[in-house]
């Protein structure tokens, strides 16, 4: 029998789509989720197992891992990562897990002036120092971001606080989901590894903005904003961490430390990621 995947954030947007695969490919899932709604509801008609749980509830997360031996950790862009990583790679040592894919980031520096980001290079350590195979993830921006900005786009505005020289490739969830997948359907040859994950094409904010509206057959602007503007607009409260966050991964994006394509996608999937265009077709609803 196939062993059973604990897909972390398994309701989110990598974990959503790595519990679909996994399910495809006949692998029992269990689904840790934050709390019960539409969206485990769907994954347990799809034949996912539904966990409900903190993992800043280490005893919640030790009986997830209940004959686990492979699984997928994420963590929101907040306060407690740390924490969460040393429950689950505990939980993980103890049952003696064979693998761990971990969503780390392309920032994740032991120098990182991001909180968040200098937060996910210490729980790679944390995973490592627990002694399981790991592979660790840094995608660079989530085209997905896109979707927090839908009121903006739709107002015909891409207000962002990276400045307009600076590039990344956006790789979207989709994709990311997909390596996810494939890693602990196979993981052998992955331990490890870390695995820098991007779209096919850099890009700076003035021409992701004209390719959002090019798609969308509309003029979007590109504008310049700091990160607390940008989270104010956002999500309509002040966060503190989110802004820290974003003002200083634009620091480092004006520096080039989100800069550079891979094929790692293609290499692990066998297929080329999404470009920007194809995600914005592929999710225009959003924005109209």
């Amino acid at each position: 029998m196939k062993s059973t995947m604990l897909i972390g954030g398994a309701t989110g947007a990598t974990g959503n789509v790595a519990t679909k695969l996994l399910l495809d490919a006949g692998f029992p899932v269990r689904a840790f989720v934050h709390k019960e709604d539409q969206r485990s509801e769907q994954l347990k008609t799809q034949g996912a197992e539904i966990f409900i749980g903190d993992v800043l509830d280490f005893r919640t997360v030790r009986r997830a891992f209940d004959d686990i031996k492979r699984a997928y950790f994420v963590y929101p862009m907040r306060p407690g990562l740390v924490q969460a990583t040393n429950n689950f790679a505990q939980a993980a040592r103890e049952v003696k897990a064979e693998f761990i894919v971990n969503m780390s980031q392309r920032t994740a520096l032991p120098n990182a002036p991001s909180d968040s980001a200098l937060q996910h290079w210490l729980g790679e350590q944390i995973f490592d120092w627990a002694g399981i195979p790991v592979a660790h993830l840094h995608p660079t921006a989530f085209a997905e971001w896109l979707f927090y900005m839908r009121t903006m786009i739709r107002d015909g505005r891409y207000a962002v606080a990276f400045g307009a020289t600076g590039h990344f490739a956006p790789i979207a969830a989709e994709d990311q989901g997909a390596v996810i997948a494939a890693i602990l359907a196979e993981p052998h040859s992955h331990a490890g590894k870390t695995y820098s994950l991007s779209g096919p094409t850099e890009l700076t904010p003035p021409q992701i903005a004209e390719i959002v509206g090019q798609v969308l057959e509309k003029s979007v602007r590109y504008e310049k904003s700091s990160g607390a503007q940008w989270v104010r607009e956002v999500t309509g409260q002040d966060i503190p961490f989110l802004v820290q966050h974003i003002d200083a991964i634009a620091e480092m994006h004006r520096n080039g430390l989100m800069a550079g394509t891979t094929d790692t996608v293609e290499r692990i999937i066998g297929r080329k990621p999404l470009t920007l265009a194809q995600f914005v077709e592929k999710n225009r609803a959003v924005w109209m």
